[in-house]
């Protein structure tokens, strides 16, 4: 019997080598090839009908000759997903959800697809990692026993698009993207070129027949979608669920969205009847404190177009030769710059102190706003006294020591006053021109550099 031919295949761009390279021809990723049997030719072009046009052929236009239509969206009824979409489920859109194991993708998903079944939508739930016994189980953990969503356990790509076909569901979940295999193709389910094609096909059967196509994906011990990143240039929106499995919150963050925000979040709560939105979620990423406490500082970022006040705790402890510099939730470069900044244009200096920066609630913030925040944290440790009650600060420190404005102050100042914060550090470009009864009972201080906030600091202790 002849040995099968094996070619290497990139996770990144999808490009094929005849032999292993530590750096991929094509896209120029490293160590990014990975072995698999070549699969067989069928013709001239085995992927001509993946490829084809998922649209019909039409004359040329110029932009101002073609009708702009509003898509037509379907809410789950989950206000938070809904946010994270852009408003609901569009119409011949193609979702890609990943997230680590056990984090809830199923559960939510299953949520969705039964109110929009409940609201007279036509749904198909195709499970390829469970049994339709094991699906039925969890629909009655989550109060759902009379269910009446259709369920699929299948994983052979051309009877999934045969029953799509037949039933023409307005919303398709394939659960998940990495067990469906095609027959054209002799590779393992989930390998770089099943997951390609069988993701090409389902977004063109999306796109032809205008139901929504849901795709669950693995991801990898790096947190990424597991499969090539052409994947996620294939489909429409790509959202990630974020936190800690131990936890009882969940965030789903839009990373890629044709038909919304991007960056937008939905925070959720697992409880034992499944994942409920939290109408509130700054008070997730806030302590708990009787009185303030020394290392912490209250900012507001924003996710998306939702302004959320976190939470920054500070410990600054007396360190060895080499002292430690450690981040959590933020960017831990921008931690050691900070520092630096700190040290030369305010004399606040930590050369010999371990230092340690955390966001309260496992959010990630990689806006630069947060700098301000930070770096008055870190001062309020260092020195051992707590920032005033009802403390706020935000804005972005350059290395000059200048404080520079952050997008939509206005809107990050009347979330803070709306929760009741009573006094605010903010760059004085994001200081309000006028009077406004957002504002009222918010004491401002406009500061241009760092140590004009350091300064109106201690003033205030």
């Amino acid at each position: 019997m002849a040995k099968d031919k094996s070619i290497f295949t990139c996770t990144e761009c999808g490009g094929t080598s005849a032999r292993w390279m530590g750096k991929c021809p094509s896209c120029n990723a490293w160590n990014t090839l990975i072995e698999g049997s070549s699969e067989p030719v069928a013709g001239k072009n085995r992927f001509g009908s993946v490829h084809a046009s998922l649209a019909p052929t039409s004359e040329v236009l110029p932009l101002a000759q073609i009708q702009a239509a509003d898509f037509e969206r379907h809410p789950t009824g989950i206000d938070e997903l809904d946010r994270v979409l852009g408003g609901g489920m569009v119409e011949g859109g193609v979702v890609l959800i990943g997230g680590d194991p056990g984090i809830g993708k199923s559960t939510l998903l299953l949520q969705a697809v039964d109110a929009l079944q409940r609201n007279g939508m036509s749904t198909l739930y195709v499970t390829g990692e469970e049994s339709g016994a094991q699906v039925a189980m969890r629909s009655r953990r989550l109060g759902l026993p009379d269910s009446q969503v259709p369920v699929l356990p299948e994983i052979q790509l051309e009877k999934i698009l045969h029953t799509l076909q037949a039933r023409q569901p307005g919303i398709a979940i394939i659960d998940s993207i990495q067990t469906v295999y095609s027959d054209q193709l002799t590779s393992a389910p989930g390998s770089v070129a099943q997951v390609r094609e069988c993701a090409a096909h389902l977004t063109r059967t999306a796109k032809s027949t205008g139901t929504t196509i849901v795709l669950v994906g693995h991801v990898t011990k790096e947190g990424a979608l597991a499969g090539p990143r052409v994947l996620e240039h294939m489909v429409d929106t790509v959202l990630y669920f974020e936190g800690d499995t131990h936890s009882n919150f969940r965030l789903i963050r839009a990373i890629k969205n044709r038909f919304g925000a991007v960056n937008e979040i939905g925070v959720f709560a697992m409880t034992e009847k499944g994942l409920k939105g939290v109408s509130n979620p700054s008070a997730i990423f806030l302590s708990q404190h009787a009185e303030p406490v020394p290392g912490s500082c209250v900012m507001v970022t924003l996710e998306g177009t939702r302004p959320l006040l976190v939470e920054i705790q500070a410990l600054v402890d007396s360190g060895g030769p080499s002292p430690r510099r450690l981040s959590v939730g933020l960017d831990r470069d921008r931690l050691a710059m900070l520092l630096a900044v700190l040290h030369r244009h305010a004399g606040v200096a930590c050369m010999d102190q371990d230092v340690f920066v955390n966001a309260v609630g496992g959010v990630r913030i990689s806006e630069p706003a947060a700098d301000l925040a930070v770096m008055l944290a870190i001062t309020s440790s260092l020195r051992g006294k707590a920032l005033p009650k009802g403390f706020i600060a935000f804005g972005e420190v350059g290395l000059a020591g200048e404080v520079r404005p952050a997008p939509r102050g206005q809107d990050r100042l009347k979330e803070a006053a709306k929760l009741g914060f009573k006094v605010a550090v903010v760059p004085k470009a994001n200081a309000p021109k006028k009077n406004d009864k957002a504002f009222e009972g918010l004491t401002l201080y406009p500061v241009e550099r760092i140590e004009e906030a350091m300064q109106v600091v201690r003033g205030l202790d």
